[in-house]
């Protein structure tokens, strides 16, 4: 029997070892086949970025402060304001009495460019009610004279008092009446010498204002440069300064101050700037060369006409050879004025500094530095 199940079990065994085999090989092609799939599947990935070569890139540098060295020159302090050429002579014509306010120009005479002369009728008002009036107070007053002739007769026998009275009332009708007919003769405007109307202000029918202007005329041959300084300009500048003159379409002029505005006229100070119409209770300010700072330029060229505009600086401080820096390298800190040295190795240090005049791109250095040394600016 055991012989038996011994031979069975070698024919079993038999049997199974082709189909072991047979499995081996399967899983090896198996193994194979699912190595070539992983492979085949990673040369379909995408590659790896190369990692990037950062030796090319430089870092940014922390930017080097300028060096300014400490030289000298000669340094000028300006001021400067706006104007026009003026003529030495001129003058804003207007009615002034206040009781033609409101009377409308019965006729103008004149028109822009005119050239007048002296005594020359410029307009004239519409004062037809006054001149009746004045008909009617001569008619009074004529019977006020002979009133006054008896009076004169009979004065023994009258009271002094009344006598006195008489005669104020006499008196102030006489008066009246000159009044009147000086209003009447004030209706005429007339130019107060020759020259060219600049400017008029006014049609004819139009009502006037006392001291309102009506026309500008100028003496056009005797011509100067007038400039509007603030107030504060006007108390560093002095008769004899040397000024500069700028025209658009004439270029660069040299003069000298030849008069300061008058105190009255408040120059720049917010006063008016002397322009017609600018004025207070007394009035408007007339538009004259002595509200201005007047510059002497010798042979004005031709193009300078008239109402040009223009620009003057005055140099009120020079200085020959100062020792200056540029502001950009003036430092501060409270009350202390100092600046950056640079030595010589290339360390830096700072230095208190006494500053003179400056200007818009320089400083005066009183003390603390030399001509040749470096400062840094900001």
């Amino acid at each position: 029997m055991s012989m038996k199940w011994w031979t069975a079990y070698s024919y079993r065994s038999e049997l199974k070892e082709p189909w072991r085999r047979k499995r081996r090989r399967t899983a090896s092609a198996l193994a194979v086949i699912s190595l070539s799939a992983v492979l085949a599947g990673c040369s379909l990935l995408p590659d790896e970025p190369e990692e990037e070569d950062l030796s090319a890139i430089q870092l940014p540098q922390i930017s080097k402060k300028p060096e300014y060295e400490v030289t000298t020159k000669t340094l000028e302090t300006k001021v400067q304001a706006s104007g026009k050429i003026m003529s030495q002579q001129e003058k804003t014509l207007y009615y002034t009495s206040s009781a033609l306010e409101g009377k409308r120009i019965k006729k103008l005479y004149i028109q822009t460019g005119d050239v007048v002369k002296a005594g020359q009728v410029v307009a004239e008002l519409d004062v037809e009610d006054l001149k009746k009036s004045l008909r009617t107070q001569q008619l009074q007053f004529r019977k006020l004279e002979l009133d006054m002739k008896n009076t004169l007769r009979q004065k023994d026998e009258m009271d002094p008092l009344e006598f006195e009275q008489k005669q104020i009332d006499f008196e102030e009708a006489r008066q009246a009446l000159a009044d009147l007919q000086q209003d009447i003769a004030a209706a005429t405007l007339t130019a107060p010498f020759a020259g060219t109307v600049v400017s008029v202000s006014v049609e004819e029918g139009a009502a006037i204002k006392a001291y309102d202007p009506i026309a500008v005329v100028a003496d056009t041959s005797r011509l100067v440069v007038a400039a509007d300084f603030s107030k504060d300009n006007l108390e560093k500048i002095a008769v004899g300064m040397e000024a500069n003159v700028s025209i658009n379409n004439v270029g660069e002029l040299k003069g000298k101050v030849k008069a300061l505005p008058e105190p009255s006229a408040g120059s720049g100070n917010g006063s008016g700037n002397g322009l017609p119409g600018n004025g207070g209770s007394g009035g408007a300010k007339t538009d004259k060369p002595s509200n201005y700072l007047l510059v002497d330029v010798p042979n004005l060229p031709a193009k300078a006409t008239r109402g040009t505009p223009l620009t003057v600086s005055v140099v009120v401080n020079r200085k020959e050879n100062a020792v200056v820096i540029p502001t950009s390298a003036l430092r501060t800190i409270g009350a202390r004025t100092y600046v950056q040295v640079v030595e010589p190795d290339g360390s830096k240090r700072e230095v208190d500094i006494e500053v003179g005049q400056q200007t818009a791109t320089d400083v005066e250095v009183l003390q603390g530095l030399k001509p040749g040394q470096k400062v840094v600016g900001r």
